[in-house]
C-alpha cells in the first residue's frame, strides 16, 4: 500500500516570458480548481501541490495549453516534463487493484498437455542440419 507522501507531488511548471501577464492569469484559472494549490515561486514560474490520485502535471499543463498559455519550451524542460508525465502515468497504473483472476489455469494446463498442439517437426533430421 502507498503511504500518503507517495502520492502528493509537488511540481513547477515554467510558462515562457510572453506574453507578459501569464502568471497572473494561470493564477487564477488554477486556484479554482479543487485539488490543487498553486503559488508563484518565479516571475515566469509556478509550483503546483496535487494528489495523483486527482490530477497529472500532465492534465494540468494541457489545460493551459488550451487556455492558451504559452510553456517554456527548451530541450532540458521537455525532458523534465516527459519523465514526469511517464512517472506519474506509471504510478497511477500501480495504484489501482489488479484483476482478480476467475480462471483456475491447472486444468487448462493438464488440457493442453495432452493434445497435439503443433510444434512436433516432420523434417528428417539430415535436412535439419546444416554442415
Amino acid at each position: 500500500m502507498s503511504a500518503a507522501c507517495d502520492v502528493d507531488k509537488l511540481r513547477e511548471i515554467v510558462f515562457h516570458p510572453l506574453p507578459p501577464d501569464q502568471i497572473e492569469r494561470a493564477l487564477d484559472l488554477l486556484a479554482d480548481i479543487a485539488g490543487l494549490q498553486v503559488n508563484q515561486t518565479g516571475p515566469q514560474t509556478l509550483q503546483i501541490a496535487y494528489c495523483i490520485t486527482d490530477h497529472t502535471l500532465q492534465d494540468v499543463e494541457t489545460l493551459l495549453g488550451l487556455q492558451g498559455f504559452h510553456l517554456e519550451a527548451t530541450l532540458l524542460i521537455h525532458l523534465k516534463r516527459a519523465l514526469v508525465y511517464y512517472c506519474e502515468h506509471v504510478q497511477r497504473e500501480n495504484l489501482h487493484k489488479p484483476e482478480v483472476q476467475t480462471k483456475k489455469y491447472k486444468p487448462h494446463m493438464a488440457a493442453w498437455g495432452k493434445n497435439p498442439h503443433g510444434d512436433h517437426d516432420e523434417t528428417p533430421a539430415e535436412w535439419r542440419q546444416y554442415k
